[in-house]
């Protein structure tokens, strides 16, 4: 057990720490940015950010992992908070803790077996390409200052890790910040800066029940919103989660995550913060500044709320330039360049998934969504590979009196059609002999196929005979096959 608290907690103090105070740097501006787009309070964010944070490196299946209140989470929030207000948010943010839960011990998180790689590298990019835009209005209609203090950063972040003896020992990202903010207080330049996002909190956070009725009307109000929250949330945590999986050759449970991401959010709600998920951004800035176990996730919600409650004065002194150059940094870095160079070599199929899932999640700025397709897609074109991986071959015997069929393959939905096809019906013999040892039957479209194969050879006169149906084959056939029944046929048929 002391080995296992050492290894989860304790085994890379400096990294962790170092990483904690960079990642709760960047979290400042994103979590003001993030509770003006759901229309309420900077502090809301600020709170749902630390409670997140602390409360799910106790009970996260990701060490290393950031969440904390996001963008994608907040844009669902604003018909709520525009029609009912803050406390409806609240009571939202429990009920979505408590489905995520709930989806824990249900494992659901098993489905993401179900995400193809090509999706995984889609919403890769399209996070990507969606961080380095949501840097735009910090780059848009400025003075030179700031583009000279962004390069400044970018030349920061890259060239310090090249310096002997320091270069490795300090993230370059908490350099770029910490030189970046010292310039702008010595020279004063009129530049955008992290107080002119919005006030910060000047005191602790607090337990907060919602003042709402408990009644079955509230309920029909805050449901929806609240499942909403569940999907997105917990979709993009585990698509992060198999990220940080990729860049720390590690492992994670994420049923455990499941359950971790709604205990915190429920801790969220009780400390007045909105619902929060999984942040990839955030994540890599993790990771790539040194962060590896549950002690840098613990020491970036506790960096945050000590900075913006204790530190406000010289917090709010950070340039937003210097931010933003940390943020391109992890947007050219979550990137898969190897996707653009693998486009020539991969199938065509592989390509298409990738670059809609891209499409559809930067087009609609809404992650589930671009998932959705790109995994409905993989599905199709997975669905129609198998189904043309389907013979049917045949012989004659006893002189032209008998054919024998046999298939090779599966028949299912997609496949049923070419099923069908294979069989000569006009043909004139006596006796048909349909081999299926080497066929798989999966669905009730390809028993139907099988019960029209059948009913049409009887029809000309054909006695039919079906053999070698293996076990689960065989269980579905003789439960819903209908060629045995006359009125079935005649209803299945057409009565034709």
């Amino acid at each position: 057990m002391y080995e296992k608290i050492k290894l989860g907690w304790f085994s890379n103090l400096k990294g962790d720490a170092l990483s904690g105070i960079v990642v709760a740097l960047a979290l400042i501006p994103e979590a003001i940015a993030f509770s003006i787009i759901a229309g309420v309070d900077p502090k809301v964010g600020l709170y749902a950010s630390f409670a997140i944070c602390v409360v799910i490196a106790f009970t996260g299946g990701r060490p290393g992992m950031i969440s904390a209140a996001t963008g994608a989470m907040a844009l669902l929030m604003v018909t709520l908070v525009k029609e009912h207000g803050l406390e409806y948010l609240l009571a939202a943010t429990l009920l979505t803790g408590v489905l995520q839960i709930v989806a824990g011990y249900l494992k659901l998180a098993d489905l993401m077996r179900f995400v193809s790689r090509s999706v995984v590298t889609g919403f890769v990019n399209a996070l990507a390409i969606l961080i380095f835009m949501a840097q735009l209005p910090e780059l848009t209609d400025v003075t030179w200052h700031v583009y000279a203090m962004t390069a400044a950063g970018l030349a920061i972040i890259y060239g310090f890790p090249w310096l002997p003896r320091i270069g490795r020992t300090i993230p370059s990202p908490l350099v770029c910040i910490v030189v970046l903010t010292a310039v702008y207080m010595i020279t004063g330049m009129e530049i955008r800066s992290v107080g002119d996002m919005g006030e910060l909190p000047d005191s602790l956070p607090v337990f907060l029940w919602p003042d709402i009725p408990l009644n079955l009307e509230t309920l029909t109000i805050i449901f929806p919103t609240a499942l909403m929250l569940t999907v997105v949330g917990l979709l993009e945590s585990m698509m992060t989660a198999t990220i940080v999986d990729d860049l720390t050759d590690t492992a994670s449970d994420k049923n455990r995550e499941c359950r971790g991401q709604g205990i915190a959010n429920i801790g969220s709600g009780l400390l007045g913060g909105m619902a929060g998920c999984a942040m990839i951004g955030q994540s890599v800035i993790n990771i790539k500044s040194g962060g590896r176990s549950r002690l840098s996730t613990l020491f970036a919600g506790v960096a945050l709320l000590i900075m913006v409650v204790f530190l406000a004065d010289w917090v709010s002194q950070i340039p937003m330039a210097a931010l933003v150059a940390v943020m391109i940094m992890v947007s050219i870095g979550t990137f898969s360049w190897e996707s653009i160079r693998d486009l020539k070599k991969h199938p065509m199929s592989t390509n298409i998934v990738m670059l809609a899932t891209v499409a559809v999640t930067v087009g609609t700025h809404n992650l589930a969504i671009g998932v959705f397709v790109g995994v409905l897609l993989a599905a199709m074109f997975f669905a129609n590979k198998v189904g043309q991986i389907l013979y049917v071959g045949s012989e004659e015997t006893d002189e032209g009196e008998h054919r024998i069929y046999r298939v090779v393959g599966q028949v299912f939905f997609a496949s049923s059609e070419r099923f069908m096809d294979a069989f000569d019906f006009k043909e004139t013999v006596e006796r048909v002999t349909i081999d299926l040892s080497r066929a798989h039957f999966w669905d009730i479209t390809a028993v139907e196929a099988l019960d029209r194969v059948v009913i049409k050879f009887r029809r000309e006169g054909t006695a039919v005979e079906l053999i070698g149906l293996n076990e689960a084959s065989a269980t579905i056939v003789d439960r819903y096959a209908v060629h045995d029944d006359p009125a079935a046929v005649e209803k299945l048929m057409g009565g034709h």
